[in-house]
């Protein structure tokens, strides 16, 4: 049985367009939207448009645009794996071979919002795009849309349109609209069009939070077994999801998600939400997984179910990273709480050394505030943050360098290939085993953009640490956890 035997769809008007027809959006906004049709206040539909040559759409067509979400993981302390069949999605076109149709949805008297995942590479401006025909970027297909819907409906007020990027790139909604700007300048397109574009569309800034993994290839089989039909767009993800929406105009009453329960903020500042994220669910990543890996493990969920490791993890992030976070504490907590259960999915294989790829400027970003913060709050080093430096440094020790990256072992005589930009291995494989190694990374100016010898008793404690790790990971994570 194909998943359209199965299925039913209940006719709404287009009121959505997305750029990218990819796993994250399908798994996110379109799940959400399908929740609130269900729900009775949205009210809509959404037409999916293709924004890039690469991939087909042949499935869409199969399945008259129906799919599967699967969400499987912990929530609440339990294991959790439900399957939806979504029915949010009433159009699919490739903008290419679709142009006609595609430019047409610009006209459309429903049209509310727009949404987009083009890769964070999506929203550039490329001053060479042209107006003619379709064009290249992302931002140009959108500018040159919003004209055509600038033109037909003669500029009236009440029909521009919600645009919500979801590019994973800090102020995205901003620089989108930027983009457009400038792009309505090189194409002289009419100042009252720039004007409409500035006062009656909202461009908001986005954060997005769930872990797709998309379609299960190895399960597939079994899994529509299961189900009780076919379904080459199943698309899996975890439970946990996390939408900031952040605009100075209040849009929550055309787009109510929050009110039937789903993830979902509406804020005028999304820049605390972002660093939370940033702060403990990729900081907790950053500080553990080179101990984690040094100390003989390969997976994140195996650090949490660990004894030492699991406790180290935990500690650094509920002690040294959560009362940094300028968010009420509760709420903040509470993030923390849902980041060690995503860890621990029972579903998800998140490999160390994957996580490991380029950790020192993942270490600068994502746990260098936390480190800062402290020591200014508490006038001492943070003993666990301090340690997750130690381990960095004895992550990257090693003088192999080789043309797929800079080569190590840990104590099992085990080889891996750390994987970094080319600057940063080369300082390593260069520095590495000389008696002023670890004074060399922690000055490094490059790698941390200040000094962080500067911090008293940080490059003795470091070294001391150092020297543990190398020594015996366990014995050295044993001890810093107490």
């Amino acid at each position: 049985m194909n998943i359209k035997e199965k299925a039913a769809r209940t006719e709404y008007p287009i009121r959505m367009v997305q750029f990218g027809e990819g796993n994250f959006l399908r798994a996110f906004v379109d799940y959400m939207l399908d929740i609130a049709n269900e729900k009775g206040v949205f009210g809509g539909s959404i037409a999916i448009v293709k924004p890039i040559a690469f991939g087909n759409l042949d499935s869409f067509y199969a399945q008259d645009n129906f799919y599967t979400v699967i969400l499987r993981g912990k929530e609440n302390g339990k294991t959790v794996n439900d399957s939806r069949i979504i029915t949010s999605v009433s159009k699919v076109l490739d903008c290419a071979e679709d142009y006609d149709e595609y430019m047409a949805l610009a006209s459309l008297d429903t049209l509310r919002f727009v949404v987009s995942n083009t890769t964070e590479a999506g929203i550039v401006l490329d001053d060479k795009d042209s107006f003619d025909g379709l064009p290249n970027t992302y931002p140009g297909k959108l500018t040159k849309f919003l004209y055509e819907r600038y033109t037909v409906f003669s500029g009236e007020k009440d029909k521009g349109l919600i645009i919500l990027p979801v590019e994973l790139i800090e102020d995205n909604g901003k620089k989108l609209r930027e983009c457009v700007l400038t792009l309505a300048d090189i194409w002289n397109l009419p100042p009252e069009f720039k004007d409409w574009v500035k006062e009656n569309n909202i461009f908001c800034s986005t954060l997005v939070d769930r872990i797709v993994t998309g379609y299960p290839k190895g399960e597939a089989e079994n899994i529509c077994k299961e189900l009780g039909y076919d379904d080459r767009l199943i698309d899996v993800g975890e439970p946990f999801a996390l939408w900031i929406i952040e605009s100075k105009r209040n849009i929550s009453a055309e787009l109510p998600l929050d009110k039937i329960g789903l993830p979902v903020v509406f804020t005028d500042n999304q820049k605390p939400y972002r660093e939370r994220k940033v702060r403990i669910l990729n900081g907790a990543h950053t500080s553990s997984v080179l101990a984690g890996y040094l100390y003989g493990l390969d997976i994140v969920r195996d650090c949490m179910n660990d004894e030492v490791m699991g406790k180290f993890i935990r500690n650094v992030v509920m002690d040294e990273i959560v009362p940094q976070v300028d968010l009420p504490p509760e709420e903040v907590k509470n993030f923390a709480y849902s980041v060690f259960e995503r860890f621990e999915n029972p579903f998800i294989d998140h490999s160390l050394l994957s996580v490991s790829l380029n950790s020192v400027s993942k270490w600068k970003a994502r746990v260098l505030p936390s480190f800062k913060d402290y020591y200014k709050n508490n006038g001492k080093l943070p003993r666990l943050i301090t340690f997750s430096f130690a381990a960095l440094a004895a992550f990257y020790s090693s003088k192999d360098l080789r043309n797929d990256g800079l080569h190590a072992k840990r104590a099992s005589c085990e080889e891996y290939v750390i994987r970094d930009d080319s600057a940063v291995l080369k300082f390593f494989a260069q520095n590495s085993g000389s008696p002023s190694f670890i004074k060399q990374v922690c000055s490094n100016m490059d790698f941390w953009g200040e000094d962080l010898t500067r911090y008293s008793g940080f490059t003795d404690t470091v070294s001391y640490w150092y020297e543990k790790i190398l020594h015996s990971t366990a014995d050295a994570l044993k001890e810093v956890i107490g």
